[in-house]
């Protein structure tokens, strides 16, 4: 019973509520039904300290979810004055769907669009300006809710972003091929052979055996419908990379095996974005926001706060 309850939270036994107070925070949780019907679950990170300057909208990884570790930078961004919206995405955290499986990332992305959109229309946000904030297949699924609507959003955050699946992590031919044909009929057979990326994406140890502990993370391996998905994105993205137009802050790990990091400057280069920036840390592996050494994280947290301040009317 009490490992059980050590699972609850990734920062130990304080409950919600009291931790959310000690940060100086709101924080709220509800379920949020889709368009298409899908049970979403959600949450939001609020500043206390007066009302917000900006909205940022969350978007998670593949297999990662809303309620662990991946919540501690929009309690940061929300200490910070910014109000911060996420949901679990169909197949991940507590939302419907079967576990790790995203057949149409499309759908995924009509489902984020209209959770923003519902946000946007509160009275009490007035004309805020509006940011995306992803991380790895949650970075390009930000270019894709830019893609689905160019002029909703005034920037994007986009940490380590899978604008295309790392050599170094994606199946070598002809399983590619093997795969695709496969997954037309067992499209959800969990059997893609790949490496846990949470040990590769964690640099220090002592994180890795937290971020283990998530209660609900996807620790099946990949399922063949997913991984074609994201292969057809990821393909598509690495094509449309001059049509992004948003201003965007993207920083990459120069030692990430996950997402590739000349993906990233790649990406800035041929973004037609007249205001972008690129930060590419020596040395740093895929989890910039966690799994890194605290010095290291503060490193990345103080850049992306200043590119959220230069784009802001207040700062605090």
């Amino acid at each position: 019973m009490v490992e059980q309850e050590e699972n609850l939270h990734y920062w130990g036994d304080i409950s919600e509520e009291e931790y959310y107070r000690l940060q100086g925070i709101k924080g709220s949780k509800s379920f949020y039904t889709s368009p298409r019907g899908l049970s979403l679950f959600t949450r939001s990170w609020l500043p206390l300290s007066g009302p917000p300057r900006g909205i940022i909208f969350v978007i998670h990884g593949y297999g990662n979810d809303i309620s662990w570790t991946f919540q501690s930078t929009s309690i940061f961004l929300a200490q910070k004055g910014f109000a911060c919206f996420a949901l679990d995405m169909e197949g991940h955290g507590r939302s419907q769907g079967l576990r790790g499986y995203v057949p149409h990332v499309d759908l995924v992305v009509q489902d984020c669009l209209s959770f923003f959109n519902l946000i946007k229309q509160d009275p009490n946000f007035g004309a805020l300006p509006c940011f995306l904030y992803g991380e790895s297949m949650g970075g390009a699924l930000c270019l894709l809710v830019h893609f689905a609507d160019p002029n909703g959003f005034q920037g994007a955050v986009l940490v380590a972003p899978m604008c295309k699946i790392s050599d170094k992590v994606r199946p070598r031919w002809p399983i590619p091929q093997a795969l695709t044909f496969i997954s037309n009929f067992l499209p959800t057979l969990a059997i893609v052979p790949t490496e846990d990326l949470l040990h590769k994406s964690i640099k220090v140890e002592e994180k890795k055996i937290v971020g283990n502990k998530n209660p609900v993370r996807y620790r099946g391996k990949p399922r063949l419908g997913t991984v074609v998905e994201l292969l057809r994105v990821t393909q598509l993205l690495s094509e449309k990379l001059r049509d992004v137009s948003i201003p965007f802050l993207v920083v990459h790990g120069s030692a990430d095996v996950v997402t590739d990091p000349e993906v990233s400057r790649t990406l800035y280069k041929e973004a037609s974005s007249q205001d972008k920036t690129l930060k590419i840390y020596e040395g740093m592996w895929h989890s910039l926001l966690f799994g890194e050494p605290d010095e290291n994280i503060e490193i990345v947290r103080t850049d992306i706060l200043s590119w959220l301040d230069d784009r802001c009317n207040t700062k605090i």
